[in-house]
């Protein structure tokens, strides 16, 4: 009977967690819609890789990770946007430009933000990461 507490337990975590993240590129989208972005895409997914938002600017077509933490007392947010999270953004935007045929330019940002309830930080972070060879 106990592990089966503890599987409702964590399944609840997982859960709250999601939730809490959806909440952060809810208020990510908000933000970036006062900012003048046009919010093409949210959590644009092609086989196993996903884009947060996928936005566009004046000058660029820009995609976003967001990372929505309660605090940052153990580690900053963007700092959890490894080297491998970073190529698997880029390979979405790839199969999300050539399948759209996007002509502009691209640019892969992060936004965090940090907080809970009611009160957040949001910090934007352009040109967070570049495409590598």
């Amino acid at each position: 009977m106990l592990n089966f507490e503890l599987q409702i337990f964590i399944n609840k975590k997982v859960a709250d967690h999601n939730d809490f993240g959806k909440k952060g590129e809810e208020i990510a989208k908000n933000y970036l819609a006062e900012k003048g972005y046009l919010i093409l895409e949210s959590n644009w997914t092609i086989g196993k890789l996903e884009v947060d938002i996928i936005a566009k600017t004046k000058d660029f077509i820009v995609f976003i990770e967001v990372k929505t933490r309660s605090s940052s007392y153990i580690i900053e947010p963007e700092a959890s946007v490894n080297r491998t999270k970073q190529k698997n953004i880029i390979r979405a935007a790839n199969k999300y430009i050539v399948w759209n045929k996007i002509q502009d330019e691209a640019r892969f940002d992060i936004i965090t933000v940090l907080g809970s309830d009611e009160k957040y930080i949001i910090t934007h972070i352009e040109d967070a990461f570049y495409p590598t060879l």
